[in-house]
């Protein structure tokens, strides 16, 4: 869920930045002109900066894999899931392992 931040009309301290750097920025509202003037950013930035940040976003998180596995609902007996979670912290991959031996895999 996105978190909506609210927007500062007065300096208060302790956020980072002092009062010096508070008065020092200028951001009045955009003018209607202004507005109209404005360009997409795809035609103003060099192209090697969108492949930039898609090369960035790319990296991010967990490397793609071949084979990945698939979310499902399964329902249990619970002595069958205590039995399995009392095996230890990776009582998952073992339940795997046996499955895939019941599956002649």
């Amino acid at each position: 869920m996105a978190v909506k931040r609210q927007t500062l009309k007065e300096f208060q301290p302790g956020r980072g930045y002092t009062k010096e750097d508070w008065d020092a920025v200028d951001s009045p509202p955009l003018t209607d002109e202004e507005l109209a003037r404005m360009r997409p950013a795809r035609e103003v930035m060099p192209s090697e900066f969108f492949e930039a940040i898609e090369e960035m976003r790319r990296a991010r998180g967990r490397p793609r894999v071949d084979a990945p596995k698939v979310a499902v609902t399964l329902r249990l007996d619970p002595d069958v899931l205590a039995k399995f979670r009392a095996s230890g912290k990776d009582w998952r991959t073992k339940m795997a392992e046996e499955l895939r031996k019941a599956a002649g895999l």
